[in-house]
């Protein structure tokens, strides 16, 4: 049987590649000299001056000072300029919107939080709120910048569908939502939407604590529990936007009913509601006054844990089940590093990483065991924002910057580049 035939390679598919191969590196590592440049993407020097030049007629690259070179003249230093465009990141959360505006440095330049209904949503009671606050943070920030798009992450899993992306969220009770399309038409800017777990994972390998590792799991602990890893920067599992549901995975056969449907899952035992509600059982007393809809129960029990033997016993047991489930990353992936983070495990983390360590180290198989780290993520609340910002980001980087536009209405000038509601 003849092999298939390779891949037609055009010249503007080699123009895109070295541009993304370029801006990559000096998103992740700049600014850096024309010299490292070509060093690091392994592109001629011919090629690397061709395309930075164009990079720089664009605005999308500046030069940024000079640094000194061994005996010759000193290099130019060259990084993304961070004015070029912005963009906005949302998390979809189930109590609340953040919602935050970042430039291409990924520096924050507005935040608005937006609360939600307790319960499930109908799609519509969160879009509307979120085209809101989006556009009150456009008008917030004031006229005259490039809006490169808007990422959104959510508590479940995304699919391809017509229309783009849509949304499968049953924890807010959404089904085949069809998100990115709903939120670009009223927006009128491009959209990319992935689930929680990838968007904090991509923020906390590009900024965060993956720096610097070659194979990252990340791990998202919170209302819902999910993971996503990452190999030199860029996501490797899941494979497909549908798959990788971590916290659906079993933990205890034939153990505790899940939101899910399933049983004996990983969210079952170390969600946020199904830990109050361990809390609840081992001392009601003290979880009595503990409003389920806040975040701030988990500190009332860590705080009960230095007195309550019963708050103290339910965290031990939270660790012991988090390094079970790590453990089990490490099987599947072996990583260099676990990084924890969401809300519920920034909150308990420092308390329960010793434990879980132990745990991890001795469930895990001696090499991969022995080989991964556990350590809490860096970036704070706001990195699933980030992260979902870096959805389009990444876009922006893999594409070797945006599309030109023809001119007419909804372009501008032939050779400028454009993305909507700029």
């Amino acid at each position: 049987m003849p092999l298939p035939a390779a891949p037609h390679v055009t010249v503007k598919d080699l123009r895109r590649a070295n541009r993304s191969a370029v801006l990559r590196r000096l998103f992740l590592h700049g600014p850096l000299n024309r010299v490292a440049l070509a060093q690091l993407t392994g592109l001629s020097s011919g090629s690397i001056t061709n395309v930075t030049a164009g990079l720089i007629e664009e605005g999308l690259v500046c030069e940024v000072g000079t640094e000194e070179s061994n005996g010759g003249r000193p290099r130019v230093l060259l990084h993304l300029d961070p004015g070029f465009g912005n963009v906005i990141g949302v998390e979809v959360g189930e109590a609340c919107l953040r919602v935050e505006a970042f430039d291409l440095a990924m520096d924050v330049l507005g935040t608005l939080e937006v609360p939600l209904p307790a319960g499930p949503h109908e799609p519509e009671a969160v879009v509307g709120p979120l085209v809101g606050a989006v556009g009150a943070l456009r008008e917030q920030l004031g006229p005259g910048r490039r809006w490169l798009g808007v990422g959104i992450a959510v508590p479940g899993t995304v699919t391809a569908g017509p229309g783009g992306s849509r949304a499968h969220a049953p924890v807010i009770g959404w089904q085949d939502v069809p998100l990115e399309g709903m939120v670009a038409s009223r927006t009128g800017l491009t959209v990319r939407v992935g689930s929680l777990a990838r968007a904090l994972g991509q923020a906390e390998v590009w900024l965060g604590a993956g720096q610097g590792a070659r194979d990252v799991a990340v791990a998202l602990w919170g209302a819902s529990v999910g993971a996503a890893v990452f190999s030199e920067g860029g996501l490797c599992w899941p494979p497909a936007p549908s798959a990788g549901e971590w916290g659906h995975t079993v933990l205890v056969a034939g153990g505790r009913p899940c939101r899910c449907g399933g049983a004996g899952c990983v969210e079952a035992y170390l969600g946020a509601g199904a830990l109050l509600e361990d809390w609840r059982r081992a001392d009601p007393a003290a979880a009595a006054e503990t409003p389920s809809g806040t975040e701030q129960w988990a500190d009332r029990l860590l705080a009960a844990a230095g007195s309550d033997g019963a708050a103290a016993r339910v965290l031990e047991q939270a660790a012991t089940y988090l390094g079970y489930a790590v453990a089990n990353l490490v099987h599947l992936f072996n990583p260099e590093r676990v990084v924890l983070g969401g809300w519920l495990g920034l909150r308990l983390g420092p308390a329960l990483l010793g434990p879980a360590r132990a745990t991890m180290a001795a469930q895990a198989l001696g090499h991969p065991g022995a080989r991964a780290s556990l350590e809490l993520g860096h970036l704070g609340p706001e990195a699933v924002a980030l992260g979902a910002s870096a959805l389009v980001v990444d876009e922006l980087l893999s594409d070797g910057g945006p599309p030109p536009v023809a001119a007419g209405p909804a372009g501008g000038r032939p050779g400028t580049f454009s993305s909507g509601g700029r």
